[in-house]
């Protein structure tokens, strides 16, 4: 079968890969110059399944109002008339309670948890590497009340069998030595040691390289304009290099899929939400993370990418905008200066922003939709990274006519009603 995957983004790439080696003839393309340049390209780098959590929960409205108080901002909301926000919000609100986000974990984890097993695999067949890191996630916890409401997450965690650890601020210190000077601002931690790290544009760029060499085709610089559909199926994609025609189509444009699934009558979930990042040399080892620690309070991931340090976070409803905001570094400093003073060359970092494509429940939309050959994924929101392989995987499955090796019909949008 030809198939035409839109995006060469993380999950693009993946999907393209497995597609490939299923046995089709898959072609990319992308706005872009090469593989990885929007969000793939800086994100916080933790391939974290443990942590696969959505931001919809019980009392997070709350939260967020606390949030917008706080010196350095973990949330930041720039209020504008546009009614994809507005729905969007309203449907986010409505998965904020236990029922929801137990399910929407629950989905989460699944599919994370796959995709880690999926990429080992690719690692062991491919020998693929990118600054890849297999010691673990730490979430460390600056307060007691943040400790004791982990409760409903570790639930999640035993009843799909993850291995995690309760730390107290010693045993904290044992995992990550570099805390010790700031050990006095944590009172503990919870370790999943089976998570990884690793640099997901790295990662995209070396698979794309080793998809080209298995057959499939990428065109970069073009523009993909619209798709076109008659009687029930699409019936090809206009782009700035001409017509291109496929016998299925996958959409895999992060943020901008809405936009390009609209004119078919097609309602994606998904709004932009807008992270940022600095990458900073490491300069004094001892003081430097090993692999990745979760700050709780500030929601920033803080992750050991070779002899660089990646510093992420942030969560801002801005639209599209793709402008770096100096309060936002300052957030990022501030977090990883308090924890690691003296490992990197904060200074010196680079500053980064992406646009995360989030869904009200915060898992990703995979599968097929109401054309016979049009299928999705996307709508990973922070998780691309982490979700990328075992998405890219299920979809191929899927799009072969075989049994993914996990439930997935609930990750496709037949949940929203489509």
């Amino acid at each position: 079968m030809k198939i035409i995957v839109l995006g060469s983004g993380v999950v693009g790439v993946t999907s393209a890969w497995y597609l490939a080696q299923a046995g089709h003839e898959v072609t990319v393309v992308d706005r872009q110059p090469e593989a990885g340049l929007e969000t793939s390209f800086a994100n916080a780098g933790q391939v974290s399944p443990g942590y696969s959590s959505p931001w919809a929960g019980p009392g997070v409205p709350f939260k967020a109002l606390k949030w917008l108080l706080m010196k350095y901002r973990p949330f930041v909301f720039w209020p504008m008339p546009d009614p994809h926000l507005w729905k969007w919000l309203v449907q986010m609100l409505e998965n904020c309670n236990t029922p929801a986000y137990d399910r929407n974990k629950g989905r989460m984890v699944r599919i994370a948890e796959y995709s880690r097993d999926v990429m080992r695999d690719l690692r062991a067949s491919t020998g693929i590497t990118y600054d890849d890191r297999q010691q673990g996630t730490l979430q460390v916890f600056r307060t007691q009340k943040q400790m004791d409401g982990i409760a409903g997450d570790i639930r999640v965690l035993e009843q799909y069998n993850v291995p995690y650890e309760l730390l107290g601020r010693a045993d904290c210190v044992k995992a990550e030595p570099g805390l010790g000077v700031s050990a006095h601002k944590i009172v503990g931690g919870l370790r999943l040691p089976g998570d990884e790290t690793g640099d997901a544009f790295l990662f995209t760029q070396r698979l794309a390289a080793k998809a080209a060499e298995a057959g499939v085709t990428f065109h970069y610089d073009t523009r993909i304009r619209t798709m076109t559909a008659e009687g029930g199926r699409i019936t090809g994609v206009e782009t700035s290099r001409g017509r291109m025609v496929a016998d299925a189509y996958v959409v895999s444009l992060g943020s901008y899929s809405p936009a390009m699934v609209r004119s078919l009558g097609l309602d994606l979930p998904i709004y932009p939400v807008k992270g940022y990042s600095l990458t900073a040399d490491i300069i004094n080892e001892k003081q430097a993370p090993v692999s990745t620690i979760m700050d709780e309070t500030f929601k920033i991931g803080i992750t050991r990418l070779g002899n660089r340090v990646r510093i992420g976070g942030t969560a801002e409803l801005a639209g599209f905008s793709t402008s770096l905001r100096a309060p936002r570094r300052e957030t990022l400093e501030h977090s990883v200066t308090d924890l690691f003073p003296g490992g990197g060359d904060i200074a010196g970092a680079r500053f980064w922003t992406g646009l995360r494509p989030m869904t009200p429940d915060g898992t990703p939309i995979i599968g097929r939709t109401r054309y016979d050959n049009l299928f999705l994924n996307t709508g990973h929101g922070t998780l691309g990274w982490t979700m990328a392989c075992g998405s890219g995987k299920v979809l191929a499955d899927i799009m072969s006519g075989r049994m993914p090796d996990i439930p997935h019909e609930d990750l496709g949008i037949v949940r929203y009603g489509q």
